[in-house]
C-alpha cells in the first residue's frame, strides 16, 4: 500500500480486523467511489467463529473464502497491525510496511480469557478455542486422544455448551464445569431444556458452590471445593479478552482493553478512529460479545465514517437483540428469545427445531455479509430500535456520577 503522502486523492479508510464487524464495515464503506477501502487481517480467509466448535469436532471447517463475503473494491492486506500512530494517521504492520489512513475502523475482535487468567496451569495445559489456529490445534489434539479419554470443558456460556455437546455427540466422555450456573444468560426454562439435552448426551455438568476451577494440570482439573476431575484434554471457554493494540498505541480503553468511544462509536481521543465489534466500548457500556452485536456495530461504524466524510452528524448506537442461539450437537439446539434490550424471556425453541433455527441464523449471518458485499448500504438491522433501555442506563450512570462526592 502506498504511503499517506503519495497515495491517490481518494479518502483512505483502513479497517483493522476481518471478522464479522470488520467485513461488514469494509463492505459498507465501498458504497462510495471516492473512498478507497483496505481491510487488514492476519489470515487470508474469513473465519466463521460461531462454527469453531464444529471445527474441533470435524463437522465443519469454519472457513469461508473472502471472495465470497468481501466487496471486490475492498483491498485485502494479509498482515497484522503492531502500532497505531493517531497523530500521523499511520499504521505499522508486522511485515514492516507502514500504512497511512484518513479514517480508521478498529475491529480487532476478542480472544480467550485464558491469557489473563490467574488459574494455576490453565495457560500451559488448557486449550482455548476462539481463533482458527486454536481450533485447529485443539482438533489435532483430540484426534490424537483416545475416544473414551475424559474431556473437561471449562465455562458454561454458549461456547462451552456448544463445545461440550458437539464432542459428546461424537461419543466423547465430557464434563462441563460451569462455575455458579449453566448458561447464565438463559431463562430458567431454557436452561432446563439445555440441561435435558446434555443429560441425554451423557455430559456431566458440574455447577454451584465449589465448582470453580482453581488449577489445571496435564491430566486433571482441580476445583475450589477440593475435588479433582480427571481430564486428558481440558478446553477453556471461560472469560474473554481483547488485543492490546489500542492500549499499546496510547489510545483510551476500558479496563478490559476495549477502545473507548462515544455513542457514534468514535474514539474519545480522535474523531478519525471508530471502533466496532468486541473491541469497542461505547460510552464504557460495551454490548454482549456476539456476531449479533458485531455486524450492526460494523455497519454503524461505517456509517459514522461516511457521515464525517460528507460533513454530516453521525447517528448514535441503538442496538436491538433477538436472543441467543446455541447448538447442542448436530441434532438439537436452542434459540432463547429475549427482550430487544437483551434480557432473556421464558420463550425458547429447542430440540430439532432449535437446531434448524440455529443453522438458519448461522447461514443468515454469512448471507448478511454477502448481501452487503454485493450491494453496499443495503444492510438495515443496525437501524432497528433497541428501545429506550440503553439511554436510560446512560442517564442513570450520569446521575449516579453527579452524586459522588468530589
Amino acid at each position: 500500500m502506498e504511503s499517506r503522502t503519495t497515495r491517490s486523492p481518494k479518502r483512505e479508510v483502513v479497517v483493522i480486523g476481518g471478522g464479522y464487524a470488520g467485513v461488514m464495515a469494509a463492505n459498507r464503506l465501498a458504497k462510495r467511489d471516492d473512498v478507497a477501502v483496505s481491510l487488514i487481517n492476519p489470515r487470508p480467509a474469513f473465519v466463521e467463529r460461531i462454527l469453531l466448535h464444529q471445527l474441533i469436532a470435524r463437522t465443519d471447517d469454519a472457513v469461508t473464502d473472502y471472495r465470497e463475503v468481501l466487496n471486490e473494491r475492498v483491498r485485502l492486506v494479509v498482515d497484522s497491525v503492531t502500532r497505531i500512530d493517531a497523530v500521523a494517521r499511520r499504521l505499522t504492520l508486522a511485515g514492516g510496511a507502514a500504512v497511512g489512513y484518513d479514517y480508521l475502523v478498529y475491529a480487532v475482535g476478542s480472544h480467550s480469557g485464558i491469557r489473563g487468567t490467574s488459574v494455576s496451569g490453565a495457560a500451559e495445559h488448557a486449550y482455548p478455542v476462539t481463533s482458527l489456529e486454536e481450533g485447529e490445534r485443539l482438533g489435532a489434539v483430540l484426534d490424537a486422544t483416545p475416544a473414551l479419554a475424559p474431556v473437561t470443558v471449562v465455562g458454561a456460556g454458549p461456547s462451552g455448551i456448544e463445545v461440550a455437546t458437539e464432542l459428546a455427540e461424537t461419543g466423547r466422555s465430557v464434563t462441563l464445569v460451569c462455575g455458579d450456573v449453566l448458561g447464565p444468560y438463559l431463562h430458567p426454562r431454557g436452561r432446563r431444556s439445555v440441561a435435558g439435552r446434555m443429560a441425554a448426551l451423557g455430559v456431566t455438568v458440574v455447577q454451584g458452590p465449589g465448582a470453580t476451577v482453581t488449577a489445571v494440570t496435564a491430566d486433571a482439573v482441580g476445583l475450589s471445593d477440593g475435588r479433582t476431575l480427571p481430564s486428558a484434554v481440558t478446553v477453556w471457554t471461560a472469560g474473554f479478552g481483547v488485543p492490546d493494540l489500542a492500549r499499546r498505541s496510547g489510545l483510551s480503553t476500558d479496563v478490559d482493553g476495549r477502545l473507548l468511544t462515544d455513542e457514534t462509536l468514535t474514539s474519545v481521543d480522535d474523531e478519525r478512529i471508530v471502533a466496532a465489534g468486541d473491541s469497542a466500548a461505547p460510552s464504557d457500556l460495551p454490548l454482549r460479545m456476539s456476531c449479533q452485536a458485531a455486524m450492526p456495530l460494523g455497519a454503524r461504524a461505517a456509517d459514522t465514517v461516511l457521515s464525517r466524510i460528507s460533513g454530516e452528524q453521525p447517528g448514535t448506537l441503538n442496538e436491538v437483540f433477538a436472543g441467543q442461539c446455541i447448538s447442542l450437537g448436530r441434532q438439537a439446539g436452542i434459540f432463547q428469545f429475549a427482550h430487544r434490550y437483551d434480557e432473556a424471556i421464558w420463550f425458547h425453541v429447542g430440540g430439532r427445531p432449535g437446531a434448524s433455527l440455529k443453522a438458519y441464523v448461522v447461514n443468515g449471518t454469512v448471507e448478511h455479509l454477502v448481501g452487503e458485499a454485493r450491494k453496499p448500504g443495503s444492510y438495515r438491522l443496525h437501524r432497528v430500535s433497541g428501545g429506550p433501555r440503553r439511554q436510560q442506563r446512560l442517564e442513570a450512570r450520569g446521575a449516579a456520577a453527579q452524586t459522588v462526592p468530589r
